[in-house]
């Protein structure tokens, strides 16, 4: 695949404050052993994209340490490979000394980069979506169209306030983008809901860079897409896949829950030969159970002890359950510990956590208890 990948890790901390607190969005736990890059990172990767800036913002220490030089997604190239963008690596990108808060402020920030791609076509891929797509097709697609801007969208009914945080795409008969809705009122009619990943020709890209540096353009949805859409050939792509939205603490719950009641979502995710999704591999021991431990429909990572009663849960590594304790409906991130006697209901506890003996929490689907990184209640 003739293309280069472009990853955006801090757009939408803001979504999710409880976990970007100390960490981008880019390196959120999912699924026990994956972060949210993961999927971004293997979609390029699947594809034969082997080319891959990431842009940084703050907060990306553990995001350097997930992905390391990128051998485990085969990016550890003495050619191309995988590299971290810190914002504003050359001094005339930021006169001003301010951090960007936009995708188009991003782009800005590395034209220099995007200057020098040699590859005819660019992928570019937030963070805040989970789905396993063939980056390949929408390229195909892309080039018989003769575009200059594909969107990826599917179709989908905006009926709450996570979604409404989603541009909204109109197109014509072709798929032809006509218009863009920031802000769409929910309703039952399907529209064409943006993911986030697009693919772009490289010399277009160029183009928006320097002339959104020349005019002052900030928004990349607003001043390329919705101001160029009457003179340019912007065209979407429908994705069929099944695909997760993170745009809230209940929005993460509620899709690591979905793996728990369904399958199909996991195989959909996880089970494509075809197109596996990489992480970073650790040397941990196995889980160890000891004779009181009451398991049911969970999953548990590696080096693990649990000792009492865990059901419907999502268990990082490192995480001990003490005898006596009840775990249902809650998530457990690395290195948590509960103790004896402890019961937790709809619970996200972040890494490093202590949950004391006899302590009783409880959050609900919709709004789920979150326990802070290395706190001890």
């Amino acid at each position: 695949m003739n293309a280069a990948g472009i990853i955006f890790s801090n757009l939408h901390d803001r979504h999710i404050p409880e976990l970007t607190r100390v960490r981008t969005m880019a390196s959120v736990p999912f699924a026990c052993r994956y972060r949210l890059i993961d999927f971004a990172l293997s979609n390029m990767v699947n594809s034969g994209i082997s080319n891959i800036s990431v842009i940084t913002h703050n907060n990306y220490r553990s995001l350097m340490e997930h992905i390391g030089s990128g051998k485990d997604w085969d990016l550890a190239r003495r050619s191309g490979g995988i590299q971290l963008l810190p914002p504003y690596i050359t001094a005339h990108a930021n006169s001003s000394n301010v951090l960007y808060s936009s995708r188009l402020d991003a782009l800005k920030s590395i034209s220099q980069t995007i200057h020098e791609l040699r590859e005819d076509y660019v992928v570019l891929s937030d963070c805040d979506v989970i789905c396993n797509i063939d980056l390949e097709d929408v390229l195909r697609d892309h080039i018989a169209h003769n575009t200059d801007m594909t969107m990826v969208v599917k179709r989908l009914p905006v009926i709450t306030d996570e979604e409404k945080s989603r541009v909204i795409f109109e197109s014509d008969s072709e798929g032809r983008i006509t218009d863009c809705n920031v802000r769409p009122q929910p309703g039952l009619r399907e529209q064409n809901v943006g993911l986030n990943i697009w693919v772009i020709t490289r010399t277009y890209l160029q183009r928006v860079v320097q002339d959104a540096i020349a005019h002052g353009y900030t928004s990349f949805t607003h001043d390329i897409v919705a101001r160029n859409a009457s003179r340019r050939n912007h065209r979407i792509y429908r994705f069929n896949g099944p695909y997760g939205d993170m745009s809230s603490l209940a929005g993460y719950f509620k899709e690591s829950m979905a793996l728990l009641r369904n399958h199909a979502s996991w195989d959909a995710l996880f089970n494509i030969a075809q197109r596996p999704i990489f992480t970073r591999v650790r040397n941990s021991p196995p889980t160890k159970y000891s004779d009181s431990a009451r398991v049911k429909n969970c999953m548990i990572a590696d080096g693990c002890r649990i000792e009492g009663t865990v059901e419907n849960c999502i268990i990082f590594r490192g995480v001990r359950v003490s005898p006596n304790a009840v775990v249902k409906n809650s998530i457990l991130f690395e290195d948590a510990y509960i103790g004896a006697d402890a019961d937790l209901n709809c619970v996200v506890a972040d890494k490093n956590v202590v949950v004391r003996e006899r302590v009783r929490l409880s959050g609900h689907p919709t709004l789920p208890f979150y326990i802070d990184k290395s706190t001890m209640l």
